[in-house]
This record gives structure tokens, C-alpha cells and sequence, in this order.
């Protein structure tokens, strides 16, 4: 058996099993991939927070907040970009950042492709992902954005992780 940790998010509770990231810290793991009512319902929370912040477009990081940031751009009337964690063959000019995350040991990179750079090029952008740990990851995407010429007016996201520190 697995220890795990009681969410309460979104009017809804979930159960979170705890995980080893580092040898002296655990996190409860979140992961809203196939969990539909709960993605629904933190869109809609969220939706309150942003309705009237004027953003024209999303970006959100790959890959676990992608279905969350479309269910919010379908409330907001709006498109979104993902960011990728990888350089794909049909990227020609792609911009990079390095990015700094407590839950992956290897190095890893955020990208923008320049045909997603046009499309934020201008724009009021509003990032959304599923949890913010460190805020690494966060700063990385922001200094991609910053090169493609957008504004990000706001970012959100459904947890604010806060680590603790395993017993070993």
C-alpha cells in the first residue's frame, strides 16, 4: 500500500499518492490527465479568475495542463499555444529555454515554434498549467514568451505546490 494525500480542489476530493521525486523529498502527485469531471471543474474556477483580464490567447507548458488550458480557451472564446518540451523536425527557427524542475532529474528545455511565435506575437497572453512547484518551469516560459514579442498579462494555475520533506 501507498501513503497518500487528501486534495479538496474545485468542490471536488481526490486522493494523491505520494511519490519519491529526490531522496529526502515526496510530493503528492497530481495528475488531471483522464480526470474529466476534474479538469471541467477547475476550468470553470478558473474562468472566474480570468474572464475579465482580457486575454487573447493561452499558453500552457506540455503536456498535463494541456486539457485544462482547452477547456478554459472554450470558456474564454480564445486559442492556445503549447509550449513544447522538445525540439520537433517541423520546427525551423524554434526558441529555446532551459528549464529547472524539481520533479524531472534531467535537463529539460521549453519551445516555442515560430509559427506559435507569430501567432502570440503582439498578443495579451494569459499562462495556464495544473501545478507550480518551484516556479522554474514558469520562468522559463515566460523568457521564451518574452522573445516572441507577446505580453503575458496573467498566469494561472490549479496548485501551488508546497514540498515537505520525506522521513527516510
Amino acid at each position: 500500500m501507498y501513503e497518500t494525500y487528501t486534495l479538496h480542489v474545485a468542490g471536488l476530493t481526490r486522493e494523491l499518492k505520494k511519490v519519491r521525486v529526490a531522496p529526502s523529498l515526496r510530493i503528492a502527485s497530481f495528475v488531471m490527465l483522464g480526470d474529466t469531471r476534474l479538469i471541467e471543474k477547475c476550468a470553470d474556477a478558473l474562468y472566474e479568475k480570468i474572464k475579465d483580464g482580457g486575454a487573447e490567447i493561452l499558453v500552457c507548458p506540455e503536456a498535463k495542463g494541456i486539457p485544462l488550458t482547452h477547456s478554459l480557451a472554450v470558456r474564454l472564446g480564445v486559442d492556445y499555444v503549447v509550449a513544447r518540451k522538445s525540439v520537433k523536425g517541423y520546427m525551423e527557427r524554434p526558441i529555446v529555454a532551459e528549464v529547472k524542475s524539481i520533479t524531472t532529474t534531467e535537463k529539460q528545455i521549453i519551445v516555442v515554434d515560430e509559427f506559435d511565435a507569430e501567432k502570440l506575437k503582439g498578443k495579451k497572453v494569459c499562462i495556464v498549467d495544473d501545478v507550480v512547484s518551484t516556479g522554474g518551469s514558469l520562468a522559463s516560459l515566460e523568457a521564451v514568451l518574452k522573445k516572441t514579442g507577446c505580453t503575458v498579462i496573467g498566469k494561472v494555475a490549479v496548485l501551488l505546490e508546497e514540498a515537505t520533506r520525506a522521513k527516510t
